[in-house]
């Protein structure tokens, strides 16, 4: 990982190229941390994969967070690599809840990171958060006509009880 001046480093150089795209950056428990706006997304992530001395071009993560209460409400968080120096760099980006029946919605960066793909279809299938230019969003893990987003923080508890098929004097 970047240490903290290497991550300073790299927030002015993403300054330079692409102004207003960078937040905060903060270093803590061992891991660099860029907050990005969610507008310059797809801009930062390519700059970090492609500019000179950067190189995080593998995507191992790609996951999302509920902050309810707190607004921003949701996250974004990327986990990038550079393999060549073994260092990981992390690029978060808050959404708004649009509230009412309107879904949250950022870029896809399927274009930039392959592995992306099903890693933004659960985020979908679990939050409710649209990726925009995304190949194929549409649930991974739950039926189709499944109601909700059960990793939000309003998500009601409880729900249908869990029917279990198999039957232990069957199997003798």
């Amino acid at each position: 990982m970047p240490d903290a001046p290497g991550l300073e480093l790299i927030r002015g150089e993403i300054e330079k190229n692409h102004p207003g795209a960078v937040l905060d950056s903060s270093f803590d428990r061992g891991g660099a941390t860029l907050l990005v706006e969610s507008r310059h997304l797809l801009d930062v992530l390519g700059w970090l994969g492609r500019a000179p001395g950067q190189g995080y071009r593998l995507l191992s993560s790609l996951h999302a967070a509920d902050y309810l209460p707190a607004q921003p409400r949701f996250a974004i968080h990327y986990e990038l690599i550079n393999r060549d120096r073994v260092e990981r760099l992390r690029v978060k980006a808050m959404l708004a809840d649009p509230g009412e029946d309107a879904l949250p919605e950022i870029d896809s960066c399927v274009e930039l990171f392959p592995t992306a793909e099903f890693q933004e279809r659960e985020v979908f299938d679990f939050f409710g958060i649209v990726f925009r230019g995304h190949p194929d969003l549409s649930r991974i893990l739950l039926p189709d006509d499944y109601v909700g987003w059960p990793q939000r923080r309003d998500f009601p508890l409880g729900g249908e009880p869990v029917i279990f098929t198999y039957n232990e004097h069957d199997r003798g």
